[in-house]
C-alpha cells in the first residue's frame, strides 16, 4: 500500500475536549445529573412545554415511544419541548428514541438543534453505542461540521464500515480529498474490508485530486476483495480513469461489463467528452440508443455539449429535435446547453429563441444567454440582458458578472463596470480570478489603466490570464515600458502562452524593442510556440514596425502566407512611403492567389497617398468593389480622402466625402483637416473640425491638428482657444517621449528630462552639435531662420525627446552602430535638421518612426524628402 499515513490535518484527537461543549457554553444545553438546575433545548419555557405536552397526551411511562411518534410525524419542535420535559422529571433516554430525533434534526438541517441534542446525548450515554454514533456521524457530515464528526467518531466504542464510509464521504464531499484518502488508508489499517459503499466514494476522491496512481491501486483492492463485478463500483472505476484521463483503460473496463446501467453509458460518453474525443462520445450514444438504454438529462447535456465543441451545427439541430420528440426540451439545463451551443456557432437568434421560450430559467440559463450576445460581438444585448436579469430578481454569478464585464470593456461604459465592481465586493465574487481578470480588461479599455492595477496587485493567485490581460491594458493605455517590465516579472512565476506573448511583441512594436522583440521569438521557438495562433504574424508585425525589412521577410517566408501576414508586409511599405513596392508586393499576392480582404486596401490606399500616386489609388478604390467583392467601409474612403488631400486636391477631397454613399465619421473629416493642415487652408480645416467636434470632443488627436493648422498658419490667438477647451475637457497632450534600445536594454527619454543618469555628457555631446551646426551654417536647435511662431509650435507638437535618444546612443554605442529611435509624436523642422546634421558628421544610419512614418536618415539626407515635417507646408 502506497498511501500516506500522515494524520488527516482537519482530524481532531480523541482526547481533546469536546469541542460542542466550547460551542454551546452561551446557550444551554439539556443533560441529566442530579443536580436540580436543569438547560433547556427549547427557548420555550418549562411550565408552557408541559401544558403543551398534556394536550397531546404526554404520559411520563411511555415518553421515549411518545418522542418518538412525535419524530416519526416530523415536528421537531414538540420533540425537543418533549425532551426537556424528560430531563426535567429525570425520565432516561433509550437508544431508539435519541436516533430518532438525530434523525430528525438531520432531515430537518436543524444544525444548532441537532448539536444540543447531542451534548445531551453525549453526557448522558458514554460510549456511544454503534447505531447512535452512526446516526449523530451522518448528522454532522451532513452539516458538514467535520471536526463534529471526527470527535464523535473517537468516542464511539465500535465502529463499522458505515461509520468509515460516512466520514471518508464528508472529507471527500468537503474537498479533503488526501484526508479522506489517508482515512480510506487508516480504514484498511484496522481491518475493516471496504465494501460497494466504499469504493465509488474512494474512487470519486482520487478522480477529483487527479491521482491516477492511487486510482490504480484502489482498483486493485476492489479486485482484492471480489468486487470487480458490482456495476457501482465498476461505474466508479469508470468515471475514476476517465478523470484522470485515462480514457484507454477506462474503455477497457467498460467494454468488459456485462451487466451496464444508464449510469455506465453516461461515464464513458462524457469521459470521451471530456477527453476530447467527441467523435467517439456521440457514436457512443448511438450505440447506447441501439442497445434500449434510454438517455437522460445528463447524457443529452453532455451530447448537446460535444456538438458544441466539433462544430457541427446539422448534427446539434439533428440532437434538438430528439429532445423535443423525447420530451426534454422543457428541462431548464437541456435549454441552457442548446442555448450554449447555438451561441458558440454563431445562431444566436435560435439561442434566443429558446430562451424566450424558457418557462422556468435559472442563473445558468440568464448566463448562458449572456455570454452568448458577448461571444457573437452583441454587447449591447448583453447589457440589457443583465438588466432584465437583474430586474427579474435573479443574483449573477462570476461567469455572469465576467460576461457583462466584457460587454462593458466593449462598449466602454465605465459607469457600468464600477458598479458591477462594487457588486462582485459585495457578493464576495472577488475571490474568483475570472472575475478580476475581466475587471482588469474593463478597466484597461476603458483607459483607467491605474484601476485595472489594483485590482492585478489584489489578486492572490495571479495565473496567466491575469498577467497577460495587465501587459495588454498597459500595451493599450501606452506605458509599453511597464508592460515589459511585468512581462520579466511574470516568467519568474509562470510560463507564458501565445497570448501572452503576443501582447508583449505588441508593446516592443510600439517602443521599437528590437531585441526584447528578438528573445520573444526565441523564447517561442525553444519551447515549440512559434507556429501557435497569431504569433507568427505578431513576430511578423514587431520586425515591420521596428523597421527591419530584412528579417521581417525571412519570418515571412518561413510561416504560413496567410492574408494577414500579406496585409503586415504591406503596412510596412506604406509607412516608408514606398507606394511602386507597395504595389509590386500587392501584385505578387494577388499571383500567390491570396484573396486581398478589406484591410489589405486600408495600406495599399496609404501607400499610394504618402508617394502622390492618386490616379493609381482611386483605381484600387474603384476596384474593391468591382473587382474583388469588397464594400468599402469608412476608412477606405477615410483613405481617399487622405489621397486626394495630400496631394492638394482639397476641393475634390471636400466633394467625395459630399458624396458619400454612408454618413462620414470623424476619422474622414479628421483626414481633411490633416490635409488642410498640410496645405495651410484654415477655412476649410474649421468646417472639419467643426463636423467632428459635432460627435467626437474626446480624441486629443483633433485638436492637435487644429492646433497645428493654426500654428501653421500664425494663428496663436486661435492656438491658444484650442488648448484652453482641451484643458476645460480635461484632456491634455502627451509629453514627448522617444525610446531607444541599446546592448539589448530599452531606453525612456521624456521632454525636458533632467533626471537621466547620463543626462550631463547627453546635453554635452548635443551642445557640440549645436557648435558645429553654426559653423556649418546651419544655425543651432533654434536657429534665426526659425521665426518664434514656429519654435513655439515645435515645443509644444514635437518635445525634441528623439535628440536626447540619438545624442544617448552616441554616447553608449560603438561608431557606425545604427540608431534607431521610436518617439510617440511628432517631428518638428528643428529635430529634423539636427538628426540630418548628425547622420553627415558622425556617419551613422539613423531612424525615427514618430506618429506619422519612418524617417531614415544617412549621410545627411532623410528618406521622407523633407516632406511634410511638422513646421513645413
Amino acid at each position: 500500500m502506497a498511501f500516506s499515513a500522515k494524520t488527516p490535518r482537519t482530524l481532531i484527537n480523541t482526547d481533546h475536549p469536546n469541542p460542542l461543549h466550547v460551542k454551546t457554553q452561551t446557550s444551554k444545553s439539556l443533560y441529566f445529573s442530579n443536580r436540580r438546575k436543569t438547560h433547556q433545548i427549547s427557548s420555550t419555557q418549562p411550565h408552557q412545554q408541559l401544558s403543551d405536552l398534556n394536550t397531546d397526551s404526554f404520559n411520563p411511562h411511555n415518553a421515549n415511544s411518545h418522542l418518538q411518534r412525535l419524530c416519526i410525524r416530523g415536528n421537531l419542535q414538540k420533540a425537543l419541548n418533549c425532551l426537556n420535559s424528560m430531563q426535567e422529571l429525570q425520565i432516561p433516554l433509550d437508544e431508539d428514541a435519541a436516533i430518532a430525533v438525530v434523525r430528525l434534526c438531520e432531515w430537518k438541517r436543524a444544525f444548532e438543534e441537532g448539536s444540543k441534542v447531542c451534548c445531551f446525548i453525549s453526557n448522558s450515554m458514554n460510549p456511544l453505542s454503534l447505531r447512535l454514533g452512526n446516526a449523530l456521524l451522518s448528522m454532522f457530515v451532513r452539516f458538514g461540521k467535520l471536526g463534529d464528526a471526527w470527535y464523535v467518531f473517537g468516542k464511539m466504542q465500535e465502529r463499522d464500515v458505515f461509520s468509515w464510509n460516512v466520514l471518508i464521504s464528508g472529507y471527500a464531499k468537503k474537498g479533503f480529498f488526501d484526508e479522506a484518502l489517508c482515512l480510506y488508508q487508516r480504514m484498511l489499517w484496522v481491518g475493516f474490508k471496504p465494501d460497494v459503499y466504499t469504493f465509488p466514494c474512494v474512487l470519486r476522491t482520487c478522480g477529483a485530486v487527479p491521482n491516477l496512481e492511487r486510482g490504480k491501486e484502489v482498483h486493485a483492492h476492489v479486485i482484492r476483495f471480489g468486487l470487480e463485478a458490482d456495476v457501482d463500483v465498476v461505474n466508479a472505476l469508470v468515471t475514476m480513469y476517465v478523470k484522470c484521463g485515462d480514457l484507454p483503460r477506462a474503455r477497457l473496463l467498460f467494454d468488459k461489463m456485462t451487466r451496464r446501467d444508464r449510469i455506465s453509458w453516461n461515464a464513458i460518453i462524457s469521459g470521451c467528452f471530456e477527453n476530447g474525443e467527441c467523435l467517439e462520445g456521440i457514436r457512443l450514444f448511438f450505440t447506447m440508443r441501439e442497445h434500449c438504454v434510454a438517455p437522460d438529462l445528463m447524457t443529452m447535456t453532455s451530447v448537446i455539449s460535444a456538438c458544441e465543441s466539433l462544430g457541427d451545427e446539422r448534427l446539434g439541430r439533428e440532437i434538438h429535435g430528439y429532445v423535443i420528440v423525447t420530451g426534454m426540451s422543457d428541462a431548464v439545463a437541456v435549454c441552457n446547453s442548446l442555448i450554449q451551443m447555438y451561441s458558440s456557432l454563431g445562431h444566436w437568434e435560435t439561442a434566443e429563441k429558446i430562451f424566450d421560450k424558457m418557462t422556468c430559467r435559472d442563473v445558468v440559463s440568464w448566463t448562458a444567454m449572456i455570454s452568448g450576445y458577448d461571444n457573437n460581438v452583441l454587447p449591447d444585448k448583453a447589457v440589457d440582458t443583465y438588466r432584465t436579469m437583474e430586474m427579474e430578481g435573479f443574483m449573477p454569478d462570476e461567469i455572469t458578472l465576467a460576461s457583462v464585464l466584457s460587454a462593458c470593456a466593449c462598449l466602454g461604459k465605465l459607469d457600468m463596470g464600477i458598479k458591477l465592481h462594487e457588486l462582485a465586493k459585495k457578493a464576495g465574487l472577488m475571490s474568483y480570478v475570472i472575475v478580476a481578470n475581466t475587471l482588469i480588461d474593463m478597466y484597461s479599455k476603458c483607459k483607467c489603466i491605474d484601476k485595472a492595477l489594483e485590482v492585478f496587485h489584489s489578486i492572490p493567485d495571479k495565473d496567466v490570464i491575469s498577467w497577460t490581460a495587465i501587459i495588454l491594458g498597459l500595451r493599450l493605455n501606452n506605458r509599453c515600458f511597464e508592460a515589459l517590465i511585468f512581462f520579466r516579472q511574470m516568467k519568474l512565476s509562470l510560463k507564458p502562452n501565445s497570448v501572452t506573448l503576443v501582447s508583449v511583441l505588441s508593446a516592443c512594436a510600439r517602443i521599437g524593442g528590437l531585441m526584447c522583440g528578438k528573445e520573444i521569438h526565441a523564447y517561442a521557438l525553444r519551447t515549440g510556440m512559434g507556429l501557435d495562433g497569431f504569433l507568427p504574424n505578431a513576430l511578423l508585425d514587431m520586425y515591420v514596425r521596428c523597421g527591419r525589412m530584412g528579417p521581417a521577410w525571412n519570418q515571412f517566408n518561413s510561416q504560413k502566407k496567410d492574408v494577414s501576414a500579406w496585409n503586415i508586409l504591406l503596412t510596412g511599405y506604406a509607412q516608408r512611403g514606398q507606394g511602386k513596392l507597395a504595389m509590386e508586393f500587392f501584385n505578387r499576392m494577388i499571383k500567390s492567389n491570396v484573396n486581398p480582404d478589406e484591410i489589405t486596401f486600408i495600406p495599399l490606399l496609404c501607400a499610394c497617398s504618402k508617394s502622390g500616386m492618386v490616379p493609381e489609388g482611386l483605381n484600387y478604390f474603384n476596384s474593391m468593389e468591382l473587382k474583388y467583392g469588397i464594400t468599402p467601409n469608412l476608412k477606405h474612403y477615410a483613405c481617399v480622402v487622405d489621397l486626394l488631400g495630400r496631394a492638394g486636391q482639397l476641393e475634390e477631397a471636400y466633394e467625395f466625402i459630399q458624396e458619400m454613399p454612408i454618413k462620414p465619421d470623424p476619422a474622414i473629416w479628421g483626414a481633411l483637416l490633416n490635409a488642410c493642415r498640410i496645405h495651410r487652408q484654415v477655412d476649410l480645416g474649421e468646417l472639419a473640425a467643426q463636423r467632428i467636434f459635432e460627435s467626437d470632443t474626446r480624441s486629443v488627436g483633433y485638436y492637435v491638428l487644429l492646433c497645428n493648422l493654426y500654428a501653421d498658419s500664425g494663428k496663436w490667438d486661435e492656438v491658444a482657444k484650442v488648448r484652453k477647451l482641451m484643458k476645460d475637457n480635461g484632456l491634455t497632450i502627451d509629453p514627448g517621449c522617444s525610446w531607444v534600445e541599446v546592448k539589448g536594454q530599452i531606453h525612456a527619454f521624456l521632454t525636458g528630462d533632467d533626471f537621466h543618469p547620463q543626462i550631463k555628457e547627453i546635453n554635452a555631446v548635443l551642445e557640440g552639435i549645436y557648435e558645429k551646426m553654426k559653423v556649418a551654417g546651419l544655425g543651432g536647435p533654434k536657429c534665426d531662420s526659425m521665426d518664434k511662431d514656429e519654435i513655439s509650435k515645435a515645443e509644444i507638437f514635437c518635445g525634441h525627446s528623439e535628440k536626447l535618444a540619438v545624442a544617448y546612443s552616441l554616447i553608449n554605442t560603438v561608431p557606425g552602430t545604427p540608431i534607431w529611435v521610436t518617439k510617440n509624436l511628432y517631428m518638428c523642422q528643428s529635430c529634423h535638421s539636427i538628426i540630418k546634421f548628425i547622420s553627415k558628421i558622425v556617419r551613422r544610419e539613423i531612424s525615427i518612426r514618430d506618429t506619422e512614418q519612418f524617417h531614415h536618415f544617412k549621410d545627411g539626407i532623410c528618406s521622407c524628402g523633407d516632406a511634410e515635417i511638422l513646421g513645413k507646408a
